[in-house]
């Protein structure tokens, strides 16, 4: 395996290990994610229903990708395909959270890391994997 290979693995397994903890917050209580939304600076956070939907859905689907991350360090050439595809979907995401994080006002420190950084990964993620050669 080369380096290159040993990075993408530990990558995909460490991003896809941040995103498998996001499971907690599809079952933290609302008053643990309000003292969150606070500490972060953005005031009281908002208890209709959507508001809860929203922030247990896009955490479970955060979940999802962790593991789909995982499964897909076990064989990456197999999963080559999949790779490409995830690296150029997420560098399309960060960009798009970017514009998001801006229109909505978010706080800077939240638009300067967000998008950039998710961008970044995904542009990693598919130098990668199109790195990688055929096995046989």
């Amino acid at each position: 395996m080369t380096e290159a290979e040993r990075f993408l693995r530990l990558l995909l397994r460490t991003c896809g290990t941040a995103d498998l903890l996001a499971i907690g917050a599809v079952v933290m209580p609302y008053s643990w994610m309000n003292a969150i939304h606070q500490w972060l600076g953005m005031g009281w956070l908002p208890d209709e229903p959507i508001v809860g939907y929203l922030a247990r859905s896009t955490s479970a689907f955060y979940a999802m990708l962790g593991g789909l991350a995982w499964v897909a360090s076990f064989d990456l050439y197999r999963h080559r395909l999949i790779l490409c595809y995830l690296g150029a979907a997420t560098i399309v995401f960060g960009l798009a959270l970017l514009i998001i994080d801006i229109l909505e006002g978010m706080p800077q420190y939240w638009v300067v890391c967000e998008g950039p950084a998710d961008t970044a990964l995904g542009v990693l993620i598919l130098v990668l994997s199109r790195r990688l050669k055929r096995q046989g």
